[in-house]
């Protein structure tokens, strides 16, 4: 029994640490989102950190249209890098868990 535990607080402490390496690895990938007609393009990492704006010229010339686009642009943006990070995480959590009966997570 007691080996036991041992076992799956060791396999907790290496899953911690590949969700570490992973949460690292998730600064690196890069999400594009762009407006519908392309005039503004943001880029976000998976660990939602902006990266990049890009605006062109004629949205320049309407500050409340420029506010709205990079409300809604921004906002897919963030949307997308949430399932990204969810995805990943959760992928290295459930391979890295105890089977401990009874406890079924992820199902």
């Amino acid at each position: 029994m007691f080996g036991d535990m041992m076992g799956m607080m060791g396999k907790l402490k290496e899953t911690q640490k590949k969700v570490e390496e992973t949460k690292k690895r998730l600064d690196t990938v890069l999400i594009d989102e762009s407006s519908t007609d392309n005039l503004l393009k943001v880029t976000i990492s998976a660990n939602k950190k902006l990266k990049n704006i890009t605006i062109a010229d004629d949205l320049l010339n309407d500050k409340e249209q420029l506010e709205d686009y990079l409300v809604l642009t921004i906002n897919k943006a963030i949307a997308k890098a949430s399932q990204v990070q969810e995805t990943e995480l959760a992928a290295v959590a459930k391979d890295g868990m105890p089977d401990i009966p009874g406890l079924d997570l992820f199902k």
